[in-house]
């Protein structure tokens, strides 16, 4: 028997994933939670059907610590692929149980028990999971695997239910903004202009002409960190504008990176490893053609179309907050730590908030909204101000690939050098030791920010997909990971799987221009992966890419990726018009996500992936001058329109039910980026190897 999966083994007692209420209702409790990525539908998919239940007499708790199995962080694309199926274990174990109760209870033999609609059934007899709840002992461990019902069993998952929490959303009460509690105040903070400011003075009388002002209930300042509650919201804007005016900064000596010089990423101290190595066997035919090329991208912004926010109360020494973090009990940990109080006396529930996919300032505002609750005495809901979450949230980390290759005489690659320079892209607190709130470095000047360190692969941080997934003989893959204590990177979808993925299928088209060969063949003569290829195939076929294209200046691109190595594969195909500027016309996409539990949810996750990622690689990056952020709203920062999107977004899915679910959600952000930039290259013969491809970047180059 193999072992039980980790979620379980971590989270081994049933009475933490399911329960059975006095009115009969069936609870189901999990710790990834819903980011718009449609998982709760999915999970409610998964236990329908190993319990044999409608879905919709299911009710499903995620992301509480109070009820549910701490299921770590809601990233990675895991939470079908390890949490879905350590909640399928889970409740096939307790399909069985109740199963062995009612043959108990009925006295007949286990293998004459039917279930059919959340019933034991037999021949004469009938009970359901509410009448034998007491028979069975929920608070005791799984110890072993209990048997699943075979796909052929299954009437759920691989249907496109719908997704019980749109109505709410839709008519404006399904996110953590809408939540009001009785006697809250609202918060917001007062920011200083970067990380590096120092305060100078508070002009005190102006401090009291703020609390005097209508409706303020506290005004708080603890180092750098200042903050206003008041009864109603536009009474906390008002406070914190005018407290804003009383208080006097001085520009530190931390100051930002200068992007005047090329390499000021590369020349950012650092720590090295080598990832991968695989040297040159004396019978493997030499380079007769090199080539070498620099790839980047910038620092982006997750850009939520809600700002940040979160609720607190204190009750005595307990704390309850209400969050849309991506990890309740990694923020529950940070909590206890900053608060200094044990574990027991904090609760983090999760809310839906307005998507981010990475470490956006959802973390930092709970801190924010916890501090100012304990200040004021009262519950406080704290949300951001748009320049908030611009220029004080985590960004996704700026990297830059340099990627070389060799190629024998039969145009074979037989040498590859992959070498990535990032900073980390974790800095989550709760999650990596040291890692620290926002609050925690303004109130203390003597806290800086983590430690150097990223994900180890096979998660992997900035070195996420580098990796190739082409058989060559002899690779070398090194990581540069880069300090820069003068900004906040972070998780943000995808992670370095974008960067790497957007060199290494660039330099495959670059590649395969040298070889004068087609794209497409160039990549299936280097693919040992089957499934790799079949997704190649199918987006060829989808978009006939054997075809001619009619109409000047327009162009096709392709690109394939498995996700971390080890989920989804993706394969796009995008056709371009360049007039000014890039303009998508066309995108497939072909997926093979293994057995997938509703069709409609991942493919919106990919469609949304591809949209995201165009988005990223046509206009978006963060600047900053040597002292503060620039970008601090949409007006400097654009993001992809409705008029912008392409007229055709076709995304197929290669579903396989005999096999496992592959993580999918971040499985298009590199391709996509890859494929418009071949595409780019195909219209124009221009090949842009920095991000973003904007109007200006395309003028300069053209240029050169």
């Amino acid at each position: 028997m193999s072992a039980l999966p980790t979620d379980i083994a971590n989270n081994p007692i049933l009475s933490r994933w399911f329960s059975v209420s006095s009115d009969g209702r069936i609870h189901i409790t999990a710790g990834r939670v819903e980011l718009g990525q449609g998982i709760s539908t999915a999970l409610l998919q998964i236990a329908a059907d190993e319990l044999v239940i409608p879905p919709e007499r299911l009710m499903l708790t995620a992301g509480d610590t109070s009820c549910c199995p701490d299921q770590g962080l809601t990233a990675g694309s895991m939470s079908v692929e390890i949490s879905g199926m350590a909640l399928r274990q889970i409740c096939a174990e307790i399909r069985t149980r109740f199963t062995r109760a009612a043959s108990a209870r009925l006295q007949v033999d286990l293998e004459t028990i039917e279930v059919v609609q959340g019933c034991f059934r037999t021949q004469n007899a009938s009970l359901s999971y509410a009448e034998l709840a007491q028979a069975v002992d929920l608070d005791s461990p799984v110890t072993k695997r209990a048997p699943l019902r075979s796909s052929s069993q299954q009437a759920v998952c691989g249907t496109s239910l719908a997704r019980p929490d749109f109505e709410r959303k839709l008519f404006g009460s399904g996110f953590i903004h809408d939540i009001e509690w009785p006697g809250i105040l609202h918060g917001r903070m007062v920011r200083p202009a970067s990380m590096s400011s120092q305060l100078i003075a508070i002009d005190e009388t102006k401090r009291a002409a703020v609390l005097a002002m209508p409706g303020v209930q506290c005004v708080q300042i603890l180092g750098r960190w200042i903050a206003v509650a008041a009864e109603r919201e536009e009474q906390a804007n008002a406070a914190a504008e005018a407290l804003s005016k009383a208080i006097q900064w001085g520009d530190g000596a931390l100051g930002l990176p200068d992007t005047n010089n090329a390499d000021w990423l590369c020349d950012l101290p650092g720590e090295d490893s080598v990832v991968e190595s695989h040297e040159s066997m004396p019978s493997d035919p030499p380079a007769v053609h090199r080539l070498r090329q620099d790839y980047s991208k910038p620092f982006l912004s997750h850009a939520s179309i809600g700002p940040s926010c979160a609720l607190a109360s204190w009750q005595g020494d307990a704390l309850t907050v209400i969050t849309h973090a991506q990890g309740s009990f990694a923020l529950r940990r940070a909590l206890a730590q900053f608060f200094e109080l044990p574990l027991e006396s904090l609760t983090v529930r999760h809310a839906d908030g307005a998507g981010c996919y990475g470490h956006n300032g959802a973390d930092d505002v709970a801190f924010d909204a916890a501090i100012l609750a304990r200040a004021a005495g009262r519950p406080v809901r704290m949300q951001w101000r748009r320049d908030e979450d611009f220029a004080w949230a985590p960004m996704g980390p700026a990297m830059r690939v340099r990627m070389a290759a060799g190629l024998d005489a039969t145009a074979r690659i037989v040498e590859w050098h992959h070498e990535t320079w990032s900073p980390t892209h974790v800095q989550r607190p709760g999650v990596m030791p040291g890692a620290v709130s926002l609050a925690g470095q303004l109130i203390d000047a003597r806290v800086t920010a983590a430690p150097l360190r990223d994900y180890p692969l096979p998660i992997g941080g900035g070195h996420r997909n580098a990796i190739p997934l082409y058989a060559i003989p002899a690779r070398r893959i090194d990581y540069h990971l880069k300090s820069l204590p003068s900004m906040r990177p972070s998780a943000l979808r995808a992670l370095g799987a974008f960067a790497n993925v957007f060199a290494i299928e660039s330099f495959m088209d670059e590649l395969a221009e040298m070889a004068r060969q087609d794209p497409l063949d160039f990549r299936i003569a280097h693919l040992n992966d089957l499934r790799a290829v079949g997704v190649l195939e199918k987006v060829a076929e989808m978009s006939d890419w054997r075809a001619p294209l009619t109409g000047a200046n327009r162009g096709r691109g392709l690109a394939i990726a498995r996700y971390k190595g080890s989920s989804a594969w993706c394969a796009i195909v995008v056709e371009v018009e360049v007039t000014q500027r890039i303009v998508l016309d066309r995108i497939w996409v072909a997926v093979d996500a293994g057995e997938v539990i509703n069709p409609d949810g991942v493919i919106n996750q990919v469609e949304g992936g591809v949209i995201q990622a165009a988005s990223w690689t046509l206009k978006e990056a963060v600047h900053w001058d040597q002292t503060h952020i620039m970008t601090r709203s949409f007006a400097e920062y654009p993001i992809l329109g409705f008029n912008e999107v392409p007229r055709l977004l076709q995304v197929s899915l290669m579903p396989a039910a005999d096999l496992p679910p592959l993580g999918v959600g971040e499985c298009a952000a590199g391709p996509t980026a890859a494929a418009i930039a071949n595409a780019l290259a195909d219209a124009t013969g221009l090949r842009v190897r920095d991000l973003p491809l904007t109007e200006q970047r395309l003028k300069d180059t053209a240029l050169l």
